[in-house]
């Protein structure tokens, strides 16, 4: 039996342009994460910094196919898999995974961007993707949480421009837009998830706390939206579903102790914020 979201959360996502899903992991999964990345030095070996143009780094390590690893079983898992399945109205497939690690006291900010902004210049002709954003750490508004603006993916995509390493909405537009909507910071215990539309407007500040803040973001793409482009980004490439249980009778099996090659992004690849495919 797979993993099915209701349908007031199927209408909540498509209505506000995003869903959160509390305790969506389990305390005991959550913790083999957290303690398998802070110690896999694969992922470190894998990781560069972000600027966000007041001199604050953010780090991240981006991967584009799911191994056997514990990330891959979180990327793999019908909790994940089947939900973006039901968002997105059809198979999903992994476009990337990366692990943003914003460090206490110096982890930087991310501009207001949607995710469209920056996988529209891959070949996307829809925005028919979205994204789970696992909570490995507590996120709170100290220590640089996501803030979103609901409703915001039904103004469609937005210029952007460059700002330090990122990429940021025009700003004439982005201040006519805090002036007409909300915004909501989005405060996550450690397992909870967020999934959300590749259009949704979000951003986050520094982490001013003594506090680290990592999470793991998992990016699916519908298979009948593939990019018409090569890129540095996958085509349909067939998604293997694991049974939850995966995650904790594999262990902490870390990039490091896995052969099966995540594809790893080079960090030249990051230079040119116009296809930079991280964000938050």
């Amino acid at each position: 039996m797979g993993f099915q979201l209701s349908a007031s959360q199927l209408r909540n996502y498509h209505d506000r342009g995003y869903l959160c899903l509390a305790s969506h992991f389990h305390r005991d999964e959550i913790d083999l994460l957290r303690s398998t990345a802070k110690e896999d030095r694969e992922l470190e070996n894998h990781a560069f910094k972000k600027s966000d143009g007041q001199g604050n780094p953010v780090s991240l390590s981006v991967w584009n196919h799911p191994g056997d690893d514990i990330y891959g079983m979180f990327a793999r898992c019908r909790r994940v898999v089947d939900a973006a399945e039901q968002i997105l109205g059809d198979e999903p497939y992994h476009y990337h995974s990366k692990m943003i690690m914003k460090e206490a006291g110096i982890g930087g900010a991310w501009s207001w961007h949607q995710d469209y902004g920056y996988w529209y210049h891959n070949g996307i002709l829809r925005p028919q993707l979205t994204s789970c954003f696992i909570a490995v750490d507590a996120a709170t508004e100290r220590n640089g949480c996501l803030q979103v603006i609901p409703e915001s993916h039904t103004m469609g995509r937005l210029e952007h421009r460059r700002v330090g390493q990122q990429a940021e909405v025009e700003p004439e537009r982005m201040r006519a837009v805090l002036e007409n909507f909300r915004v909501e910071h989005i405060a996550m215990r450690p397992g909870d998830v967020l999934f959300f539309h590749p259009n949704l407007l979000h951003c986050s500040d520094a982490n001013h706390s003594e506090a680290p803040r990592w999470s793991m973001i998992c990016c699916y793409n519908a298979r009948s939206n593939q990019p018409f482009k090569e890129s540095h980004h996958p085509s349909y490439t067939p998604l293997h579903r694991v049974p939850d249980s995966t995650i904790l009778s594999l262990g902490a099996k870390g990039f490091s102790r896995d052969t099966s090659g995540p594809g790893w992004l080079q960090k030249e690849t990051h230079q040119d914020t116009r296809t930079t495919p991280d964000r938050e």
